[in-house]
This record gives structure tokens, C-alpha cells and sequence, in this order.
């Protein structure tokens, strides 16, 4: 149990120094910087599932408006 309490200190240190260094560089607070990367994340992902919707209803849309005739008797 102590070696994984070693490997989690070891990632979140790195992990929170490039948030700090970035922080660093730009003169804001880490935390700040942390949150944002949250945000963000949610945000992006967010967008993907919009657009599949989009495109899903897009699709189902223009299957109902064009559809598929076998011969010119269909009209």
C-alpha cells in the first residue's frame, strides 16, 4: 500500500508542477489553472456529444426527405 501512495505522490507532484510552472509564466494562480483545465475538459467533450447528435438527426432527417425510388412508376 505505501509503494502506491509513493506512485500517487509522484504523479500528482508532476502533474500539479506543470500546472504551477504554466501559472508560473503567466502570472495567474495555479488553482486558477487547474480549474480551467477541468472546465475545459467538460467542455470539449460536451461539444463531441453535441455534434453527434447533430449529425445523427441530420442523417435521420435527410433519410425521411430523399428517399430511394426504384423506377420512374414510383412517382
Amino acid at each position: 500500500m505505501k509503494l502506491l501512495y509513493h506512485i500517487l505522490y509522484f504523479f500528482q507532484k508532476r502533474g500539479f508542477e506543470v500546472c504551477g510552472r504554466i501559472a508560473e509564466r503567466l502570472g495567474i494562480r495555479a488553482r486558477i489553472v487547474r480549474t480551467s483545465f477541468i472546465y475545459l475538459t467538460f467542455v470539449t467533450l460536451g461539444f463531441g456529444f453535441a455534434l453527434y447528435l447533430f449529425v445523427f438527426f441530420w442523417l435521420r432527417i435527410k433519410d425521411l426527405v430523399y428517399t430511394k425510388r426504384t423506377s420512374v412508376f414510383d412517382l
